[in-house]
């Protein structure tokens, strides 16, 4: 029998390491992900919303929120106040886990320096915030942002700056199903 798992997030999972995880995790693993991008946390929780019934009976979801609500895109703030997004973020764990699923958040992958509407001091606060607010309901932290942020060159493509490299979907896939076969242990 083999364990079902979710994966949800925005595009980092869709077009990088959700790609790759399937394969890798194996037959042990059934893994369901949505085909449409996750974007920001209200978009997640609609998501989350709309694809209930395919995510209800998950034994382990495991899921990515940050680029989209840290992004500056009209120079006034972050698209998401980091309040109202370590809000939705323990709003999402708590809807998540309300079928007993373990759960594992990843951090918001590095961008490069000269991306435009972001900053790696913000994705460092905002993963910050998410790792306090969600530790307190026991949901395991996947570190993607640290396992890429000290090659940002060769980790994050040079065309939009944010998106994985080839070299980065498998690292962070290989890290993503690290986690999962982790918590699979412990169902």
């Amino acid at each position: 029998m083999s364990v079902k798992v979710t994966l949800l997030g925005d595009s980092i999972r869709l077009i990088g390491y959700g790609k790759h995880v399937p394969a890798m995790l194996g037959e042990d693993f059934s893994v369901y992900q949505p085909s449409d991008n996750c974007r920001f946390t209200f978009y997640t929780m609609r998501m989350i919303f709309d694809e209930w019934d395919n995510i209800k009976d998950s034994k382990i979801i495991h899921w990515n929120n940050g680029l989209w609500d840290a992004n500056d895109l009209f120079g006034d703030g972050p698209f998401t106040k980091i309040e109202t997004y370590t809000d939705n973020l323990e709003r999402m764990a708590a809807l998540l886990q309300r079928n007993g699923a373990r759960l594992i958040f990843a951090t918001t992958t590095p961008v490069r320096p000269d991306t435009p509407n972001h900053t790696m001091e913000r994705i460092r606060e905002y993963n910050s915030a998410a790792v306090e607010a969600l530790s307190k309901h026991g949901v395991i932290i996947n570190d993607l942002f640290g396992i890429l942020v000290g090659d940002v060159y060769k980790y994050i493509r040079d065309d939009d700056k944010i998106h994985l490299t080839d070299t980065a979907e498998l690292i962070c896939a290989e890290k993503v199903c690290r986690a999962i076969r982790e918590a699979a242990a412990k169902l």
